[in-house]
């Protein structure tokens, strides 16, 4: 599979907003400077032994030409006139002042999550260096997870912006190990961009920082020639992107942003708590007029209590036939000689549930009156009245669960049709609570189903019989081959411990809401084609909260 990219306009509105800031800008590219190579001798000749054949044709270690970003040419009052003009063309409130709290200007780009903003700072970058010549920049993002999300990006829309701008950016993940990096990024004339997450950042342009890559990046380091990074970094004069800024604001990261060198800051959020100079927005509303995202609908089940039952009592769906008045799909609890069980059963209008309970005495009086699709009803004779997705009497949690599991399997199905005929896969996710609800280890370090995962196998293969039939239709064809292996399916992605190789329960760093474990993302994140192709069999995805 390969993602296709479309132009849409309000992305290049977006993109052309940052572009006319500093309209008067002069064009100027390859702009050299004498890059600062350390010291060249054993240690340098040793840095080059892991790089691969690409990176040693972009590093000779004796060229000391290294390139950086043209400064900003233009006033500080021909740039909020130009921010003026853009404020006035999008009815934003005008700029008292041009913002510049860490000495260069700070841009607020607002789009609403969902319509794109990766790709519009991708090919944001992509037209300041067609217009103006720049070619040096920085991505900062929060968390592991968007950085994974960053990088990937820049890999799907390689080719798509090498066919419209007949160029590509080089672009590498900030590693203390792989400082070598550092030397393509300085010497290379082209597009260049460092994605670089905050967990890094905040740590490792803390000057007084005690920890490890602190240590790194401040201080000179023999196998970096005798050079700090950040002189590296800084002498490039790149521009810093920040994906969702108001995740970013705390002072020790507002310093080490200073540390840079930026020649101007762009901030893209569909939040931003500190506001800088507004220039574009798509807010929650227009996104939602235009049609760009989708509304969200909750779908719930009702847990009540009805006179004269203290057991249970679901009812899933009404059933709609052609050859058929409508039924209800129930499940009840079912009376045998030496147990009770929970069983669904398919029902109509006059069936008394006393007697397909086996005579429970708690279902005495419900005799099905009515069952009403258009209002979504089904009456009893004793004046209850249940809609799809209402549950009674005794429901302990793990029935909810369950009921949760089954609802989400039937939405699945529900749209999975449609979806299919369109050639989109459609993709269902459970965030669960613990890790070993879902997977657990026997005794000799097996995998084996935990409580969510029986549920879910069974749950799956009673609504599959309800959809399979005798047609011989694409769909049909596509939901038969699922039958002989339910368990390819559904899949786990939780962190692995490094140690035993098991999967385990996301461990959140002090402080932060995300987790720093990439092993939890590989397949969301880095594999997106293979998830979305029909090829890959897994449909339902059961996550911890690594990805929230």
């Amino acid at each position: 599979m390969k993602f296709n990219f479309k132009i849409q306009k309000y992305q290049t509105d977006a993109v052309d907003a940052v572009v006319r800031v500093f309209q008067g800008q002069g064009f100027h590219d390859m702009v050299s400077y004498i890059r600062d190579r350390g010291r060249i001798g054993e240690e340098s000749y040793q840095m080059t032994l892991g790089m691969s054949d690409e990176e040693l044709a972009v590093v000779d270690p004796m060229d000391d030409t290294g390139y950086m970003n043209e400064a900003v040419e233009l006033s500080d009052n021909q740039l909020l006139h130009n921010i003026h003009d853009l404020q006035r063309r999008n009815n934003i409130k005008l700029s008292p002042a041009l913002v510049k709290d860490l000495g260069c200007p700070s841009l607020d780009v607002e789009m609403e999550t969902g319509t794109g903003k990766t790709y519009v700072y991708i090919k944001t970058i992509f037209e300041l260096n067609k217009k103006y010549g720049w070619s040096k920049f920085i991505v900062v993002v929060p968390s592991v997870a968007i950085r994974e999300g960053v990088k990937k990006s820049f890999e799907i829309t390689a080719d798509h912006f090498i066919e419209y701008y007949g160029k590509k950016a080089r672009f590498f993940v900030y590693n203390s190990s792989s400082l070598n990096q550092l030397d393509n990024f300085s010497s290379g004339s082209g597009i260049n961009v460092m994605i670089i997450n905050t967990q890094a950042f905040a740590s490792s342009l803390k000057e007084d920082g005690k920890s490890k890559e602190a240590r790194i990046i401040y201080s000179k380091r023999d196998e970096f020639g005798s050079r700090r990074p950040i002189d590296v970094i800084r002498a490039n004069r790149p521009i810093v992107i920040l994906d969702e800024p108001q995740k970013m604001g705390g002072d020790v990261t507002q310093k080490a942003l200073k540390n840079f060198n930026p020649l101007f800051l762009l901030n893209y959020s569909a939040t931003h708590v500190k506001r800088h100079n507004l220039i574009y927005v798509l807010d929650a509303l227009d996104a939602f007029n235009k049609r760009l995202v989708k509304r969200i609908e909750v779908k719930g089940f009702e847990v009540r209590n009805l006179r004269g039952t203290d057991s249970y009592l679901y009812l899933e769906q009404i059933v709609l036939s052609d050859k058929k008045p409508p039924m209800a799909k129930i499940e009840l609890e079912i009376k045998y000689k030496k147990s009770f069980n929970r069983e669904t059963r398919i029902l109509g209008v006059g069936s008394n549930l006393y007697n397909v309970s086996q005579e429970m005495e708690q279902y005495k009086g419900y005799i099905i009156s009515e069952i009403d699709p258009m209002r979504g009803i089904v009456a009893f004779t004793n004046g209850e009245v249940l809609k799809p997705g209402d549950v009674v009497g005794d429901v302990s949690e793990k029935d909810m669960r369950r009921i949760q599991i089954r609802e989400t399997i039937l939405s699945h199905f529900e749209k999975e049709e449609k979806l299919f005929d369109m050639g989109i896969k459609c993709l269902s996710l459970f965030f669960i609570d613990e890790v070993a609800k879902y997977r657990r280890y026997d005794e000799n370090g097996g995998e084996v189903l935990g409580e969510y995962g029986v549920m879910f196998e069974q749950e799956y293969i009673s609504v599959l019989n309800d959809y399979i039939n005798m047609l011989d239709t694409p769909y049909q064809k596509y939901l038969k081959s699922t039958c002989s292996d339910i368990s390819r399916v559904h899949k786990g992605y939780f962190s692995v411990d490094k140690k035993t190789g098991r999967s385990v329960d996301s461990k959140l760093k002090r402080g932060s809401e995300f987790s720093d474990d990439i092993s939890a993302y590989d397949l969301i994140l880095k594999n997106k084609e293979r998830l979305l192709s029909f090829a890959e069999p897994t449909r339902f995805i059961f996550s911890h909260s690594a990805l929230r």
